[in-house]
Formats: structure tokens, C-alpha cells, sequence
């Protein structure tokens, strides 16, 4: 559970520091980014708390988060960027916390 409240605080915390002047806009979009565990609906089952999720869902693949980082240096897609490096950075957290591992290699 307090996985899940850091994915709304953490962006707060960014926006307040980074983005005073956008913060709605740019606390939205960056919990957007949260869509991005949809494809925890096609794992069986769909949450297991003991899963790692960075490397085993398709959208948590090591290269989709090296390309969630590259976007961090795009002007116009830094948000959506910052928001998915987050939300794997705390994914690999409680990959950590959890089951001793950063990710899952099958």
C-alpha cells in the first residue's frame, strides 16, 4: 500500500520543487504515467505482491526504461518522461525492498 501512495506523492514532491509555475498540469500528467501498469492486466495473476515488475510486464522491460529516461530530455515529452522514470524507480524500490533483486531476468 505505501508503494502505491508514494506513486502520488513522489510526483508531488518533483512537481513542488520543479515546477511551481505548471504544477496542476505537470503533477497530472506525470500520475498519468501510472497507465503505464496496464500491462500488469495480461500477467496471471494480474498482482502478485511478491512479483517484480521492472523486466517481467512487457512495459517494464529494461529497454522501454532506458527509452522512459531518454524522453526525460525532450522538451516537449520530459514530463511523461519524469514520470515513467519514477514510477520504474520506485517499481525497482520495491523490487528491492520485497524480493532482494533491482529486477526481474528471465
Amino acid at each position: 500500500m505505501f508503494h502505491i501512495v508514494l506513486h502520488f506523492l513522489v510526483p508531488a514532491i518533483i512537481v513542488s520543487l520543479f515546477f511551481r509555475k505548471t504544477w496542476l498540469s505537470a503533477y497530472l500528467i506525470m500520475v498519468a504515467t501510472m497507465l503505464v501498469d496496464v500491462d500488469h492486466l495480461a500477467a496471471s495473476p494480474i498482482y502478485d505482491m511478491n512479483r517484480c515488475s521492472i523486466g517481467f510486464h512487457p512495459l517494464h522491460k529494461l529497454w522501454f526504461v532506458a527509452f522512459y529516461f531518454a524522453l526525460c530530455f525532450l522538451p516537449k515529452t520530459r514530463l511523461v518522461g519524469l514520470g515513467l522514470s519514477m514510477h520504474m524507480g520506485l517499481d525497482a524500490i520495491d523490487c528491492q525492498v520485497t524480493n532482494g533483486i533491482w529486477a526481474y531476468f528471465d
